[in-house]
């Protein structure tokens, strides 16, 4: 992988990891689940996922993502057009994902707000997935997977530990 790929693959997340963080800044307000309970009893999703915080993550999303397009069309899009669609998806899949991922907490027990093996992958896998229809094949080489992925391992933790040390998140998880 020379460095041209390396920057490509980074600015391909960067609509992700903005999805994913814009909403311990501008979440809060009404839950997402709107305080629906599963047929469990557990909530859907719990309170730290909430309306506000989930459209804030894809609108900033989609933002950085077209901000990036104005600059820098990515090998994994044949047009500026499909590369703002793709911004679009990876920011609604990060969103869901991480929704996805707080489902899944609630099923095993899990409260809001602790750690769970999944938080760090799970609107990464729905966010590629969502991203599909719109992205050139050479997206899914396995090089670029693994990179992904050990990125958002790496990242995605240290992040969170960041944004506790700065009084915006309650853990650092």
């Amino acid at each position: 992988m020379n460095g041209l790929d390396i920057v490509s693959l980074i600015l391909f997340l960067i609509p992700v990891y903005v999805a994913n963080a814009i909403p311990v800044v501008l979440g809060g307000g009404k839950p997402l689940d709107l305080g629906v309970k599963w047929i469990d009893g557990k909530p859907l999703f719990g309170n730290g996922k909430t309306v506000r915080g989930f459209i804030a993550g894809v609108f900033a999303g989609t933002l950085a993502g077209i901000i990036i397009t104005q600059f820098y069309l990515l090998p994994f899009f044949a047009s500026a057009e499909l590369q703002f669609f793709g911004a679009f998806a990876l920011s609604l899949g990060t969103m869901l994902g991480d929704a996805a991922g707080s489902f899944v907490k609630r099923r095993f027990g899990i409260d809001s707000g602790k750690p769970f093996f999944l938080d760090s992958i799970m609107f990464l896998v729905f966010a590629l997935a969502l991203v599909y229809p719109f992205a050139e094949l050479s997206l899914y080489e396995p090089l670029n997977l693994l990179f992904f992925l050990v990125l958002t391992v790496v990242l995605h933790p240290l992040t969170n530990f960041i944004a506790n040390r700065a009084g915006l998140k309650n853990v650092p998880w």
